[in-house]
């Protein structure tokens, strides 16, 4: 799930991550949303207030909204450059790196909110932008630009595209990947809206909090531990084979 690339990389990989990721990023867009009233997950409405406050002279404001964009870009960053820095290393998964920054985000954010009243709201969504940044990144180069998980607008864009295709098979041949495409398309959607329900009732009703976003860091800790282990027991009973084959 976290280590195949390229043509080694099929839809079930991709549905793995995609669901998993997606209702992460669903559970921090909730938790961040309700505890500051900012989008945490995407930069896009950032962007446009960012504009506004500029045009009506509101620098403050606007710097934040800047800083917000740019937590967005350095997460985003960092992850890139953090796979390409040690993808030559066959020992080291790449995208485990990332994967464990964004859990100590989300689980540092929980313990400083139980620990000490937050003074400064605003950096704490500047690094859940900054992990959903780093999120987006490696999700986007493990599944070669296929999957994306921290926001819907591309992903309803190219869904009504590729529904549209459905219609004229004499142009599109391929509609075997089309629907495999779509299915995908819809499972990253629906979990995200089930981690944000799920995120919102955590919050809320369970009046959790912040401390919401461990729900997060486990699901990925859980995930990333699950997908060393099956790798460990497929290359275990490969050597295994190969040993008896000798034999």
């Amino acid at each position: 799930m976290f280590r195949h690339q390229g043509k080694s990389r099929t839809l079930k990989h991709n549905l793995r991550i995609a669901t998993i990721l997606s209702f992460v990023a669903g559970i921090v867009n909730v938790t961040g949303f309700l505890a500051f009233k900012q989008l945490t997950t995407n930069v896009t409405g950032h962007f446009a207030l960012f504009i506004y406050d500029v045009v009506n002279f509101k620098v403050w404001k606007g710097i934040m909204y800047f800083l917000y964009i740019f937590s967005f870009l350095f997460g985003s960053f960092l992850s890139s450059f953090l796979i390409e820095k040690f993808k030559k290393s066959k020992k080291l998964n790449v995208f485990v790196l990332p994967t464990i920054i964004e859990c100590l985000i989300l689980i540092s954010i929980s313990i400083l909110s139980n620990t000490t009243e937050i003074e400064y709201p605003d950096l704490i969504v500047c690094s859940l932008l900054f992990a959903m940044g780093l999120q987006n990144s490696f999700v986007t180069k493990i599944s070669n630009a296929v999957v994306r998980t921290t926001h819907l607008t591309g992903l309803f864009t190219d869904l009504g595209i590729e529904i549209s295709q459905l219609f004229f098979p004499e142009s599109y041949p391929n509609i075997g990947k089309i629907k495999e495409t779509i299915k995908l398309r819809i499972y990253i959607i629906c979990f995200f809206l089930f981690g944000g329900i799920v995120g919102g009732f955590f919050y809320s009703k369970l009046d959790l909090k912040l401390n919401t976003l461990i729900l997060g860091a486990t699901i990925l800790l859980i995930s990333l531990f699950y997908d060393n282990l099956r790798f460990k027991l497929i290359r275990t009973k490969r050597k295994y084979k190969q040993r008896k084959e000798l034999r």
